[in-house]
């Protein structure tokens, strides 16, 4: 009992470690997703159907962020690990793979968008749609779409640098660039989607979700503006960027193991993302209240879900830190940790959730109908709330010892061979109500913490990569 509560409970000294990389992520990630549901409410406010559509978009666009992180994950296993073994050179070598990378995804993401937009937003519409409520909400998501993809350049540079400052262990900059380019969102989200006449200096008009676009597109490049500024006005601080434009070059060896490693990651992230918006289709057959209802439980969600989210960032970096130096026990003893401080305070948080279920969609301009879809959501979320974060934290550590086709079955593969299968059947031949649809769906990540659970025991995760 005393070697599992050494191996569950760190001591103080661990404490100080975590919570200095962990404060900054949880407060990055908490003003995000507070703003994002302030977005939510107000986009809320003007209709049911401009929130849809906004969700729809928002949905299509996930799959194009998660991609970026997928593909910059390969490289910054190593540059983590480089990090830990003190080689600034290795460390700018994965910040010009990255950019490399995110800059391919940006340019496909523009053609894909650009060319098949309606294809993509009408598989949200159900059959049962009124043809009048489906073309308005196809032409807000257009216009909407079309807004935001002139952001998608700056948040791709926005994720190499931060990133990268990330796996240094260098949390509060990119906290900083991200908070303030949240509250220039929050603030022309307001002036630009009701307008304000009122002000005789600044007129602006309503634009509705057009100026949601607008607003959310000015963050982007603000929050590129400030942490590219900062890291190249401190390059005494960050050696790596000195050495990261000296040339555009990268070592064929290393290009080979990033693209061994960072591959899988890259498939996995791409499909987890595509497989979650499926998950989104399938509930959509039950008609737009069903997109909204979800749309308003993921908001919300994810506004408690920053606990167990930023320890999984926390994870990667403690761990491929340690990898990296060579402390393989060092490095088990902190995952463990971590999974048990993460498990236990989204026990906490799940209770919150489920306090605040009743209210949160009452903050929404929508029918009774989908505030009690959305309600009854947000209770399965509570409750799943500890099971989830432990399968999250088991995939960033199996991801940090570089173990990436282990991670793609782990997630991907679950998500594609038991989620998605599981929820096609039961919302296409079955009329089985939305939130126990949902919570059928949720129910199965029982089963993938249980695995996550073997695999971290067995430490097939324990790899120095930077050797």
């Amino acid at each position: 009992m005393t070697n599992l509560k050494n191996y569950l409970i760190g001591d103080r000294t661990f404490y100080r470690r975590v919570i200095s990389i962990l404060i900054p992520i949880i407060i990055q990630n908490t003003v995000t997703n507070v703003v994002s549901l302030l977005d939510n409410v107000m986009v809320g406010t003007v209709g049911t159907l401009q929130m849809s559509a906004v969700a729809i978009v928002n949905q299509l666009l996930f799959v194009f962020y998660i991609a970026v992180f997928g593909g910059l994950s390969g490289a910054g296993i190593f540059a983590a690990q480089y990090a830990g073994a003190g080689d600034h050179k290795g460390v700018a070598h994965c910040f010009r793979m990255k950019a490399y990378i995110a800059l391919g995804l940006v340019g496909a993401a523009l053609v894909v968008f650009l060319t098949v937009p309606q294809s993509l937003i009408s598989m949200y519409l159900a059959e049962g749609t009124s043809a009048e409520e489906a073309s308005a909400t196809l032409s807000f998501a257009e216009g909407y779409l079309g807004v935001m993809l002139v952001g998608i350049l700056p948040f791709g540079i926005s994720q190499i640098y931060g990133s990268t400052l990330r796996e240094l262990g260098e949390t509060k900059v990119p906290m900083i660039a991200s908070v303030s380019a949240i509250f220039v969102n929050l603030i022309f989200n307001y002036l630009l989607i009701f307008g304000n006449k009122g002000l005789p200096l600044l007129p602006f008009e309503p634009l509705g979700v057009i100026g949601a676009a607008i607003a959310t597109v000015l963050s982007r490049f603000v929050e590129m503006a400030i942490i590219v500024a900062f890291v190249h006005k401190n390059a005494h601080r960050y050696p790596f960027i000195k050495e990261a434009f000296k040339s555009f070059k990268i070592p064929l060896i290393l290009c080979g193991d990033i693209a061994k490693k960072g591959s899988p990651l890259l498939i996995n992230e791409f499909f987890w993302s595509l497989g979650m918006a499926l998950l989104s289709q399938c509930y959509s057959v039950r008609g737009l209240e069903a997109v909204a209802a979800s749309n308003i439980c993921t908001t919300a969600a994810n506004l408690f879900n920053v606990v167990f989210l930023s320890m999984g960032n926390a994870i990667a970096i403690v761990a491929g830190q340690h990898l990296g130096a060579g402390e393989f026990e060092k490095a088990k003893i902190s995952v463990w940790r971590l999974l048990a401080l993460s498990s236990a305070a989204c026990v906490v948080m799940g209770g919150i959730v489920a306090l605040c279920a009743p209210f949160i969609p009452l903050l929404y301009n929508t029918t009774d109908t989908v505030r009690g879809l959305a309600t009854g959501m947000l209770f399965v979320s509570a409750a799943m709330m500890p099971i989830i974060s432990f399968v999250h934290g088991c995939y960033f550590a199996l991801r940090s010892g570089g173990r990436t086709l282990i991670t793609l079955l782990f997630d991907c593969g679950f998500t594609w061979g038991v989620c998605l299968p599981l929820a096609f059947v039961l919302s296409r031949f079955t009329a089985m109500p939305l939130v126990m649809l949902y919570l059928c769906v949720q129910l199965v990540e029982v089963v993938k913490s249980g695995v996550g659970f073997i695999l971290v025991k067995k430490g097939v995760w324990l790899n120095n990569i930077a050797r």
